[in-house]
């Protein structure tokens, strides 16, 4: 069955302008998509139809200050995460008692087994949906848009402007919780093995049997450590392809509504004295949604698969040495909506500036993207230079004396026009992007010799692809490709590498070194390092230092590299401090600890 189509923008602006049935048509057409959103970010908790519901009356009530109609499904879900994200922070509330319709799901199950019982899946699907009772509240609402998107029911802009992020920073969130939605499917895996290995039943015997991440680090380790266990790992099919098969979970037939309410012609909030919901749709508003959800149930929803060749994803992120890097895209607008975002991030507490002045190092760069407060903290860091994995700023307000350095990220960006847009925006030209992964620029060696003399005939100066790790590595994709330069007589100007230490002790700072060391002894140029910081996925999810650890490393890492002498430059990962991880710059502009540690050092 084709997948149901969404109204169009011929029904939002007629709905925007009044039209009732046009507004039926558009509350039933999207119901079925926030109700999956939120059913599978909220875990199936009783409180997923008030999110539901409350989405719903904010999108029909701010409808009239819609200015774009062709934004109305990105800003519909940037509502749904808003009222997610509000709910998390309240706390999810225990529903208040009363009758509960026939066809709602069981307040003690969860939509795990709605969605299993739903959609009668099997084997490997089942395991994938399982493994999501592993994630964290934020693993959650995140593969609640990536699941769609995979789907061919968001596009990854939507999906950025849902989670407030950019798209190349979504990328690198949506591979992280990819992995560890694969180390969750391990431990599935591992404990429904019958009979029950006998070192595993040491392991979870004091578990409480309620998943958590704590547990799942545990049991995964335990996965990758045991003879028996181990083969629980092979022949994991690819999430995407097991989740563009799905179709979306239908609603429950009676989804929490009083018939009581079903009355009048207009939408009105109203006090809920019993049942679970405590915002209920009034009027000719309840009849689409019992329909569409009528209708869901007796036919499902089938989703079609639409693949884009040209949509960028993050690469899977390897153990020891590991990089998150965001894609190059161009700046996406948020949809203008009479309902703002709701904010989560507090800004710290401002920091004054030092009283005396301090130089910025020419070698000390970041690495960012465009964020509130970007042009702030790129003049605050004191960094001689920055880069954003494009060829051009891209809204980014280049502060005087700090030098932006354009990239040509990947294959698709070799046209002659980007090719001289690059030129035309910098001295010094950056390759290919960890072309050694497959989600990032994707390229054999010999693809990126073959297109290596476009960038060379820029005439700027020219850093080799930049891998992800093993640099110094006798035949890894570093080496190759060095090797084919020299026999093809192309110009490589200097060695462009990654770094990501998983030890957040003080030894970490050698563990660089010796890395950077080995790198320029293999090839006898100039390095530039640019991505750098500590991240730690041993585990199956990201495990990052404290803020004291990052600092230490910050300004013990960037003494050591100011003294080396075949390091011309390095760039820490990342300037924005947007979520929890390695940044330096809250939204504002404001530096957190690691943020002032980096910007005394150099």
């Amino acid at each position: 069955m084709a997948m149901a189509e969404d109204p169009g923008v011929a029904t939002v602006v007629a709905a925007r302008d009044g039209d009732q049935r046009a507004l039926d048509d558009l509350v039933s057409g999207y119901l079925p998509l926030v109700y999956n959103i939120v059913g599978h970010a909220l875990g199936g908790h009783p409180d997923t139809d008030d999110v539901v519901q409350e989405t719903m009356l904010r999108a029909v009530h701010g409808l009239p200050g819609l200015r774009e109609p062709a934004g109305f499904r990105s800003w519909l879900v940037a509502i749904a995460m808003n009222q997610i994200r509000l709910r998390h922070r309240e706390g999810l509330r225990v529903p208040i008692s009363g009758p509960v319709p026939e066809d709602v799901a069981d307040p003690g199950a969860d939509f795990v087994d709605l969605t299993i019982m739903r959609l009668q899946l099997s084997g490997q699907r089942r395991e994938v949906v399982t493994a999501t009772r592993w994630l964290s509240e934020d693993e959650r609402e995140l593969l609640s848009l990536w699941w769609l998107e995979a789907a061919g029911r968001l596009t990854r802009t939507e999906v950025a402007n849902a989670l407030e992020l950019t798209p190349q920073h979504t990328a690198v969130r949506v591979q992280r919780v990819k992995a560890q939605l694969d180390a969750a499917r391990i431990v599935v895996r591992t404990l429904e093995r019958t009979p029950r290995c006998p070192d595993l039943a040491y392991v979870v015997s004091e578990w409480d049997g309620v998943p958590s991440a704590l547990w799942r680090k545990r049991i995964a380790r335990h996965s990758r450590d045991c003879a028996r266990c181990r083969r629980c790992g092979q022949d994991l099919a690819s999430v995407e392809g097991l989740l563009a098969a799905l179709p979306l979970v239908p609603l429950p037939a009676a989804f929490g509504f009083d018939p009581a309410t079903i009355a009048g012609a207009h939408i009105t909030p109203v006090t809920a004295n019993a049942g679970k919901a405590s915002l209920l749709f009034k009027g000719a508003l309840v009849k689409p949604i019992a329909a569409a959800a009528a209708a869901v149930l007796a036919a499902g929803i089938v989703i079609a698969v639409l693949p884009s060749p040209e949509e960028p994803v993050a690469r899977a992120l390897p153990v020891a040495t590991t990089s998150s890097t965001p894609l190059p895209t161009t700046t996406v607008s948020s949809v203008p909506s009479s309902t703002p975002p709701t904010t989560t991030t507090t800004p710290a507490k401002p920091v004054p500036p030092p009283a005396v002045p301090v130089t910025a190092s020419v070698k000390k760069g970041v690495s960012t993207w465009n964020f509130d407060g970007v042009g702030k903290a790129l003049t605050d860091v004191r960094a001689g230079w920055y880069y954003n994995w494009a060829t051009n700023p891209d809204g980014i307000a280049t502060p005087p004396n700090v030098e932006f350095v354009p990239m040509i990220w990947g294959t698709k960006f070799t046209d002659d026009a980007t090719i001289a847009k690059a030129k035309a925006n910098g001295k010094v030209l950056l390759g290919f992007n960890e072309p050694d992964f497959p989600e990032q620029a994707n390229m054999s060696p010999e693809q990126a010799l073959d297109l290596w003399p476009k960038l060379a005939a820029t005439g700027l100066r020219l850093g080799s692809p930049a891998v992800a790790h093993s640099g110094d590595k006798a035949g890894g994709w570093l080496d190759r490709f060095m090797t084919g330069a020299a026999q093809r007589g192309l110009r490589v100007d200097f060695i462009a590498v990654h770094w990501y230490g998983s030890d957040f002790s003080d030894a970490a700072v050698g563990h660089l070194k010796n890395y950077l060391d080995a790198v320029h002894k293999r090839y006898g140029k100039p390095v530039w390092l640019t991505e750098y910081a500590l991240i730690d996925f041993s585990g199956g999810t990201a495990r990052f230092p404290t803020q004291a650890q990052l600092a230490a490393f910050a300004k013990n890492s960037s003494a050591m590299m100011e003294g080396l002498p075949y390091l011309e430059r390095y760039a820490w990962f990342a300037l924005p401090a947007e979520k929890p991880g390695t940044g330096l710059y809250a939204p504002g502009g404001t530096p957190n600890e690691a943020g002032q540690a980096y910007r005394a050092a150099g």
